[in-house]
């Protein structure tokens, strides 16, 4: 029997969670998993304060882990990121889902998170402690406590790209999601739904650092940029198809921002 458990504070929920708990935040991926019959828990863990603020601080932007897809795109100080929210679902869905659950998103969700890979962001636990995004995700499987924020370092919007291949326009869901931060001398470029987590294609990224962004500068980029990446085969592609495209929408996404 599934049973619901509120507390008043983030804190006091994420002593509560066990490994048959989950919390619920926005429930997009939480209730999903219970009308599907999941038998992997038996407990929901609620918190009556959860942190939706969004804010600039003096290395770049704090976004409170209940903060949803809705709260970012109304956020001024969060406009590096309106390109990526406003592509997540609908309206409904954007009312619901949290930046804190995206970080947990299985294939093919988790736009934003490869957004927050290519930023090179912080996951900042309930005690405080932060912890790089890239080893937040390699360990995510096993990952115990709740989220409060996570923090993104100060990028230019020009320097930022992201790009969602959907076989459904406008809100089809991804078969690969490309999000890159290309800082002269240090590019990080993120690949969603190809790989168990969203991955970084360090490979490529070595290419790009002082590239120019031509045709010519982007060539061996292009050649590499799956070497690093672990797509599989589902419904939506199979990984060669996946391996295939990848450049082309790589190409797209560096040469014009993502714009066919």
């Amino acid at each position: 029997m599934l049973s619901v458990e509120t507390y008043p504070t983030l804190a006091e929920a994420s002593q509560a969670m066990t490994d048959r708990s989950r919390f619920l935040a926005g429930g997009t991926l939480v209730m999903r998993a219970v009308n599907y019959g999941d038998q992997g828990f038996d407990r929901i863990v609620r918190a009556r304060q959860v942190d939706r603020d969004i804010r600039t601080e003096s290395g770049g932007l704090r976004i409170g882990a209940g903060a949803t897809m809705a709260d970012v795109l109304a956020s001024r100080d969060a406009a590096l990121l309106h390109v990526v929210a406003a592509r997540i679902g609908g309206p409904a869905v954007r009312n619901m889902a949290t930046v804190g659950g995206n970080l947990f998103a299985p294939n093919p969700y988790g736009e934003f998170t490869t957004a927050l890979l290519a930023l090179d962001a912080q996951v900042v636990g309930v005690n405080g402690q932060t912890t790089p995004i890239e080893s937040f995700l390699s360990g995510r499987a096993h990952h115990r406590g709740l989220i409060a924020a996570v923090t993104v370092p100060r990028v230019s919007e020009g320097d930022f790209r992201f790009l969602k291949a959907t076989r459904i326009k406008p809100k089809g869901v991804a078969i690969m999601t490309i999000a890159a931060t290309l800082t002269r001398g240090d590019t990080r470029l993120a690949f969603g739904n190809m790989g168990p987590t969203p991955l970084r294609a360090k490979s490529a990224e070595r290419a790009l650092n002082n590239a120019t962004l031509d045709e010519r500068g982007i060539a061996q980029a292009l050649e590499v940029c799956t070497q690093d990446l672990q797509p599989a085969d589902d419904p939506l592609a199979s990984s060669w198809y996946r391996r295939e495209v990848a450049p082309v929408h790589l190409k797209r996404l560096l040469l014009n921002g993502g714009r066919r």
